[in-house]
């Protein structure tokens, strides 16, 4: 998770002059970010399970740029969701949760006979419980989110 971080970062680096120049338009900047910089931090993470603290590292990457690019320093005092206005972009983890669900969709819409589908359809005995916590299933990962 942290190689995409510093993915984003050298995304970044590559297009600073663009998105640091005050002559152009800050949703611009933003349409920019989302289609450059974010784009190459989520590749791949629809696959992944993400733990929270590496939801938070990335938001964290997202807002140090938002702010960069909004010419805003901490000392400023704005707050993230402002920030996020004045760009036009959306929290991190309402599109990494659209990510991971876009796959389970596609999970879902797949033939009953697929091996993937077969596993996920196994049902355990009632004495089949171990020790340590429960399993979780692909059922109860998109109930409970």
């Amino acid at each position: 998770m942290i190689h995409r971080i510093q993915v984003g970062w050298l995304k970044w680096r590559s297009v600073t002059g663009i998105l640091c120049d005050k002559r152009v338009p800050t949703k611009l900047k933003g349409k920019f970010y989302g289609t450059a910089i974010r784009l190459s931090i989520f590749y791949g993470t629809k696959y992944w399970s993400i733990k929270k603290q590496q939801v938070s590292k990335m938001s964290v990457a997202e807002i140090r740029m938002l702010m960069w690019m909004c010419d805003k320093t901490r000392q400023d005092s704005i707050r993230n969701e402002t920030v996020r206005e004045m760009v036009g972009v959306a929290p991190i983890e309402e599109k990494l949760r659209e990510n991971s669900l876009r796959w389970f969709e596609h999970f879902y819409h797949k033939p009953g006979d697929a091996v993937f589908k077969k596993t996920d359809m196994i049902v355990l005995g009632s004495n089949a419980t171990g020790r340590g916590t429960l399993k979780l299933t692909l059922d109860t990962v998109v109930l409970c989110e």
